[in-house]
């Protein structure tokens, strides 16, 4: 599988799968996972940086453990939407990434991600600063994976996964 396009992510990922969502940092990569009808992203995990195999082995094995298949990569593109050296990077990730595990990879832009996040842990969570340095990633992550995954619906994607019937009233 290569890089899609957002909108190819449903039909390309396994049915009924999570996504997960990464804010790729230069210390640390955040990761956060949606639920299996894809709705609802939320944070999952902090890999501190080291080298790339172990980075990847790491999240490879947050992805078996909740059956994820697919993901959304944060892509830090510049106020004009240019792309500078930190989406090179992020590309050259993914491009890593699908070497060693065949998988579904899309990008979002993150643009103001983690602002929107450190806005939201000092104002709503009231977060100490030292507080924040250890969500402010995931938390970014789930941030990324939530755009992604509103733009699916607001597109009408269909969730390729096993139907749940409503509950009816006894």
């Amino acid at each position: 599988m290569a890089v899609v396009e957002l909108l190819e992510l449903p039909g390309a990922a396994p049915p009924g799968a999570p996504l997960v969502g990464l804010d790729l940092g230069e210390k640390t990569i955040g990761v956060a996972v949606s639920d299996v009808r894809r709705v609802v992203a939320s944070p999952l995990a902090l890999i501190r940086r080291a080298k790339f195999t172990a980075d990847a082995a790491r999240l490879f094995e947050l992805m078996r453990s909740r059956g994820a298949g697919a993901l959304v990569i944060g892509l830090p593109v510049n106020m004009d939407a240019s792309e500078g050296p930190r989406a090179q990077s992020a590309r050259a990730f993914a491009r890593n990434l699908i070497r060693l595990n065949d998988l579904p990879i899309a990008f979002w832009d993150e643009r103001l991600s983690t602002a929107a996040v450190n806005r939201l842990l000092i104002g709503e969570a009231d977060a100490s600063r030292g507080r924040r340095a250890e969500l402010v990633d995931k938390a970014a992550a789930a941030w990324i994976l939530q755009g992604a995954l509103d733009r699916l619906a607001a597109a009408g994607a269909p969730f390729p996964g096993p139907s749940i019937a409503p509950r009816t009233r006894l």
